[in-house]
């Protein structure tokens, strides 16, 4: 049933069926249920030129998404996410309709406390919800939370593994040029550590979908201080490849 609001956006409907459902669109189904997404395009072209990832399949559209497989993980997919939460949540619900279940994501994010390190991981716990995507699939709140039992179970697998790693909140925004030191104050004052743009909606579309999700982000360009700092953030790519890596075997843990 649709709700009502003054606004718009706070109107949720929780009518599963869409007038138009990933389903009719998806194609063929992959016969895995195991993906990987990731923001670090260097590391997917080093994998590639090494024979590490082979191309499984690119999804056509305007935006053409493709997929690859790992070499020597067959049963894992991996692809780049496209940046906001229409983008690359969108395409997690394109996924979900083509048999993936099981998702790691890794990615960057700008840091609100400038004592985390560039490179430290941060495992998502839920995301302050200051967008618009995943009011559609999720009743309004302030904050979306990640499965309990999969956040714990990817923390288990990071201990045994000595990994070092903060858990916590992001911010999700749409709006990377209207982070302003208000709005910054104010997401670090209710326990986000890094803002990004994508947690939130695909936080939304695995708790609609049934999707065992788990996301780390590392700590990026540093939002704290009176002005921005970039910090040399995506010049990491060590740390980048080797989070891919990560996330291909925890995503068979999940």
């Amino acid at each position: 049933m649709l709700g009502k609001s003054d606004f718009p956006i706070l109107e949720f409907d929780d009518d599963p069926r869409a007038l138009l459902e990933p389903s009719a669109v998806s194609g063929r189904g992959f016969d895995t249920d195991r993906l990987v997404i990731t923001f670090f395009p260097e590391a997917v072209d080093k994998l590639a030129a090494c024979g590490g990832i082979l191309p499984e399949r690119t999804i056509p559209g305007e935006n053409p998404v493709t997929v690859w497989r790992f070499a020597d993980r067959p049963d894992v997919l991996l692809t780049l996410g496209q940046v906001g939460c229409p983008a690359c949540a969108g395409n997690l619900d394109l996924f979900q309709a083509m048999g993936v279940r099981k998702v790691m994501f890794c990615g960057g994010g700008g840091v609100l406390d400038r004592s985390i390190e560039v490179g430290r991981l941060l495992l998502v716990e839920g995301a302050v919800r200051d967008e618009g995507f995943s009011y559609h699939y999720a009743a309004p709140s302030r904050v979306i939370r990640t499965d309990p039992a999969v956040t714990d179970r990817i923390a288990r697998a990071l201990d045994a593994d000595g990994v070092p790693y903060l858990r916590g909140l992001t911010w999700t925004t749409d709006a990377v040029f209207r982070e302003t030191a208000a709005r910054i104050r104010a997401r670090r004052d209710e326990g986000a550590k890094i803002v990004e743009m994508e947690q939130a909606g695909c936080i939304a579309v695995a708790r609609f979908r049934g999707i065992r999700y788990g996301a780390l982000i590392y700590g990026g360009d540093d939002l704290s201080g009176d002005e921005w700092s970039e910090r040399g953030w995506r010049s990491r790519e060590g740390i980048r490849y080797d989070l891919v890596g990560l996330c291909r075997k925890l995503v068979g843990l999940l």
